[in-house]
């Protein structure tokens, strides 16, 4: 049998190889098990739709909807306008004023895809008429974005609790820690780069120093409405008064006023072209999670999880080199499918291994989360940085240097210190008696 799931493997790689749509890549490897591998369609169908009728679930496409309300609604441009307040006057600046605003449009709206269509019109060509390269510009505004699936609520951490049944809630604050270091290390690192480039000047101020001041209170009072978003929805969901999936409802629900009378970049069109967008995205993902589902559920009811123990425990028993090639596949499984295919794919796969070397499903939520996130922007899939380069106009080769600097320096370490240093994903967990 497992002679039969390497086949299957093998096929569904082919058929991502050749670019084909996503649901019917994982449709076609299920048809595969169906026919060679004797797997119930029937009863996986009647399986898959129970878990696909979740409540839990209900909150991928309302988080979907709400971050694409949060892009239009002008929420990012007043929240890039606030954090420029304090730190638009330092070389390098503008810089860390992308990567914090990623953090915090990623604690609305909980997606990648968000950060980047939100800031990145905004940013990327004020970065460059302050004298940024623009290929090093869509780096460091596409790399930030990705922090949307960290900061929580993140949507692949949605996903991981309902497919392994762990606390939603504990797996949103595994990944605060990461976030916050990657946060820290993509500042440095900005900061240093920017000191080689000579060309960077700073944005015109108004001289007169009392206009300047009615001018930044100005834009910090705008921004307010749009702070308190992310307070709202995680101090709600924290404090008890909803569940995540009443969250993304009321993060939806708020963008819209906000957008609509206060910022007034959202009209009746625009917000039905959200909706219609929003529709078609959802539509899509949910096939793809429904035929994942089933794959995923095939692969656990023919015992893959406890003959991938047995293989690996073979090679070695050493803890280490083990949590190594884990790390190391699910890099590789972010490089070819998007996060929450992944998601859903790997963790009821890899959990038993995981709890077998003494780490937690808690832990693990964490360790996922910044291997499939660090797959955003990784070819071949490399779906936001694709998307990134669409915004900025720029070339593959412009952006591939510097994104590879922020991986390599900002990121992979970060993926080490979440796997072997257990306090960096479990101390607010811990903390609020959650793990």
């Amino acid at each position: 049998m497992l002679t039969v799931v390497a086949f299957d493997v093998l096929f569904l790689i082919i058929l991502l190889m050749l670019s084909v749509p996503l649901p019917f890549c994982f449709g076609g490897a299920l048809g595969f098990m169906v026919i060679f591998g004797g797997a119930s369609m029937t009863s996986m169908m009647l399986w898959a739709f129970n878990q696909s009728i979740s409540l839990v679930l209900l909150a991928s496409p309302l988080f979907i909807l709400a971050g694409l309300l949060i892009s239009e609604s002008g929420i990012a441009k007043h929240l890039l306008n606030f954090i420029d307040v304090f730190v638009g006057r330092i070389k390098g600046g503008i810089g860390v004023v992308a990567i914090v605003t990623s953090g915090i449009v990623g604690a609305i709206s909980g997606s990648g895809f968000t950060g980047v269509a939100s800031t990145g019109p905004i940013l990327i060509p004020r970065m460059v008429e302050q004298g940024y390269p623009r290929g090093y510009a869509t780096a460091l505004v596409t790399v930030s974005s990705i922090l949307g699936l960290l900061i929580p609520p993140s949507i692949i951490m949605i996903f991981y609790g309902w497919v392994t049944e762990t606390s939603i809630l504990a797996a949103f604050l595994a990944t605060v820690g990461p976030g916050i270091v990657i946060i820290i290390l993509f500042s440095i690192i900005n900061m240093v780069w920017t000191r080689r480039l000579p060309n960077i000047k700073l944005a015109d101020v108004n001289p007169n120093r009392m206009e300047r001041y009615k001018e930044n209170s100005r834009k910090i009072l705008f921004a307010i409405p749009g702070l308190m978003v992310p307070v709202i929805i995680l101090g709600g969901i924290y404090g008890g008064v909803f569940t995540p999936t009443e969250a993304a409802a009321v993060a939806a629900v708020v963008a819209i006023p906000i957008g609509v009378w206060l910022y007034k970049d959202l009209n009746r069109k625009a917000i039905l072209n959200v909706v219609t967008s929003a529709g078609v995205s959802i539509g899509s993902i949910m096939t793809m999670i429904i035929f994942t589902l089933m794959l995923s559920q095939t692969y656990v009811l023919l015992r893959v999880p406890q003959a991938l123990i047995q293989i690996l425990f073979g090679i070695t028993s050493n803890r280490v080199v083990l949590l190594i090639i884990i790390n190391i596949f699910l890099f590789l499984v972010g490089m070819i499918v998007n996060d929450v295919t992944g998601m859903i794919l790997c963790a009821p796969l890899l959990l038993p291994l995981v709890t077998e070397l003494g780490i937690s499903p808690v832990q693990f939520a964490a360790i996922m989360g910044v291997n499939l996130a660090m797959g955003g922007v990784t070819p071949p899939y490399a779906s936001i940085l694709y998307l990134g380069m669409r915004i900025g106009k720029t070339e593959f080769h412009d952006i591939l240097g510097p994104t590879m600097v922020f991986l390599l320096i900002g990121y992979v370490p970060v993926v080490f210190l979440t796997t072997f240093w257990t306090d960096l994903s479990m101390f607010l967990p811990r903390l609020l008696g959650l793990a």
